[in-house]
């Protein structure tokens, strides 16, 4: 029984976290290793933009934090896009900054094929680092960045969710 509880206490943890007291910063959304970095098109907003994508360890940390502060609205639906991912995009929340910046923050399932659990109802507003979902056993988590973001991780890169600066808004 005690065995049981304390694989259940380390699986489903979620430490605190500092949050860097940098607006204009995008925080990493989970912990996990940075597994690709590139220009692409956003499916969500239908615009060009830098994908960051991370791959969360399987026996870490599966809380999913906002990279920003803002407003999360829910991503308009994209017909042609929704064909390629057999009729079913992964789950995506577009997060509005104050100073009007884009982001869209997806949580793809996990190795169990579980859905992502989403904390943030649409039309909330959500601090920068702020827990916003959970992915059982952990997953991949992309974050489409408007294409002026200066980027400071590279593929292989290890972060850490709420508190590792990936990248920075640029105004």
């Amino acid at each position: 029984m005690w065995m049981a509880f304390s694989v259940l206490l380390v699986a489903f943890r979620d430490p605190r976290r500092e949050i860097p007291p940098s607006p204009l910063a995008i925080v990493s959304p989970a912990d996990g290793r940075v597994v690709s970095v590139e220009k692409v098109h956003d499916p969500y907003l239908d615009r060009m933009a830098v994908q960051i994508g991370i791959q969360m360890n399987h026996y870490g940390v599966f809380s999913t934090r906002s990279p920003i502060e803002g407003k999360a609205l829910e991503p308009p639906e994209n017909n042609n896009e929704s064909r390629e991912y057999g009729g079913k995009m992964p789950h995506g929340v577009w997060l509005k900054s104050d100073e009007g910046d884009d982001l869209v923050l997806v949580m793809n399932r996990g190795p169990l094929h579980t859905s992502p659990r989403c904390y943030v109802q649409f039309g909330e507003r959500v601090g920068q680092g702020q827990r916003c979902g959970f992915i059982h056993l952990g997953g991949r988590v992309d974050v489409y960045l408007p294409e002026r973001s200066r980027i400071n991780v590279t593929p292989g890169s290890i972060v850490t969710g709420g508190s590792d600066i990936i990248a920075n808004l640029v105004h």
